[in-house]
């Protein structure tokens, strides 16, 4: 079984290095050939690809991939492996399934009511205006191949190296109230977890869409909280959202409140969270020692 990876970031790279004995080959993407040459060190054949720049040999991989797990921001102008690669990606002759990592940012602000996945989605920013693109992209090029799509929109990404405890201990953590604000999360173990249900979906044809977040929707500063705790800290004051130094990028995802509803990740993708929570994660964390200077 091959595997092909467009873009190696923090989700894909953890699957790959806790999956990487499942398969018979891996092949993967990056930006720079800086993080390219420290891939290849992985077992991983690795090559530069970006908006503008294309190592040889994508394609005569992408033509031995079995599956395709799809981890790079759309931009402006759309997702670039699908305008530069559509083709060789349908002609790909052993591709089977094709998974796409997105974020349940595509559904708007729902004021902080339950969504699921048959919620419309209303993207209130370009980036998920650019994100739900993609994912139609993505779905139709599966459905004019004739594999199986599914794509997975993620809550807030945590895990080892980015989590409350490493930004308690760098000082850099704040307690950011803005009433009635919830987040959903979701643990990247729990991310590979899923990426493995959905390739392992019995439906060959399946056009899938699933909402992949932890079980709580809570507010941030909570979180925060609970991790001072763990390390026997006090945490940062609270900090009003209205009066807060934050940047647009950090200010803008408190624009949107909703809780997410996992059931059909659960009960329908079959998948069993290791971090149902962020209380287990944290604890979790913190005992493989994250908070250690």
């Amino acid at each position: 079984m091959n595997l092909f990876v467009f873009g190696y970031g923090y989700s894909a790279s953890h699957y790959v290095r806790t999956r990487r004995n499942a398969y018979d080959h891996v092949a993967a993407t990056a930006r720079s050939g800086a993080k390219r040459d420290g891939m290849a060190r992985e077992r991983i054949d690795a090559f530069v690809f970006s908006p503008d720049e294309m190592d040889d040999g994508v394609t005569a991989a992408l033509a031995q991939a079995d599956r395709l797990l799809v981890s790079i921001p759309p931009s402006p102008t759309g997702d670039a492996a699908l305008r530069r690669l559509a083709g060789a990606i349908a002609a790909a002759p052993r591709l089977r399934c094709i998974v796409y990592l997105s974020t349940i940012g595509v559904y708007g602000d729902h004021a902080g009511a339950w969504i699921d996945e048959a919620t419309t989605p209303a993207p209130s920013n370009d980036r998920s205006v650019w994100r739900l693109a993609a994912e139609e992209g993505w779905r139709a090029l599966a459905r004019q191949k004739g594999a199986s799509a599914h794509v997975l929109r993620l809550a807030g990404i945590y895990g080892p190296g980015q989590n409350a405890l490493v930004n308690l201990r760098a000082g850099t953590a704040k307690r950011i109230v803005k009433p009635g604000q919830v987040f959903n999360r979701i643990h990247v173990e729990d991310i590979a977890r899923s990426i493995d249900a959905a390739f392992a979906f019995p439906d060959a044809h399946a056009d899938s869409v699933w909402n992949v977040c932890d079980d709580e929707p809570a507010p941030p500063q909570d979180v925060v909280t609970y991790a001072a705790g763990i390390m026997g800290v006090a945490p940062p004051p609270e900090l009003d959202f209205e009066t807060a130094n934050l940047s647009p990028m950090a200010r803008s995802f408190y624009s949107e409140c909703k809780r997410c509803s996992n059931r059909a990740m659960r009960e329908e993708l079959g998948v069993t969270l290791a971090y149902p929570t962020y209380r287990e994660a944290l604890d979790s964390l913190y005992a493989e020692g994250e908070a250690a200077a």
